[in-house]
């Protein structure tokens, strides 16, 4: 009950967020383009999937990584309605008396890891971005 209440929290936090940036995306395109498409004959369907959408998903691709990113980041938070996550795996390992010395090395090794897992995901995004010549 709690791990679907979280994971809906989430969702809804980052879908709003997403939303915003795809439809700053498809303001970005210029009205040239709806009338090119409009001039080719081109129904509404048509023309989103053909000629709009595939431009403004190349503009909305780096801040959905961000997005994403943060998201991902912010799983963190749902130790406040504690859920199992990594940083709370963390904080009940160093409360075992074998580990408490150690609570320097358990917080780097977690800060390498979201470091890692954030660094990839944009490493991706810039791949990506590159692939489809994105411009922005």
């Amino acid at each position: 009950d709690k791990v679907l209440r979280a994971q809906v929290a989430i969702i809804l936090f980052t879908a709003a967020y997403i939303a915003e940036v795809v439809r700053g995306g498809l303001q970005a395109i210029p009205k040239g383009q709806y009338e090119a498409a409009d001039s080719l004959g081109l129904n509404y369907g048509q023309a989103m999937r053909l000629i709009i959408l595939p431009q403004a998903l190349k503009i909305v691709i780096p801040p959905s990584v961000g997005i994403l990113i943060s998201a991902f980041k912010d799983t963190s938070l749902v130790v406040i309605i504690a859920l199992y996550d990594v940083l709370k795996t963390t904080k009940v390992t160093l409360s075992n008396p074998e580990w408490m010395g150690f609570s320097s090395e358990a917080y780097l090794s977690l800060a390498l890891l979201y470091f890692i897992f954030c660094y990839a995901m944009s490493s991706y995004s810039r791949k990506l971005e590159k692939a489809l010549h994105t411009g922005h």
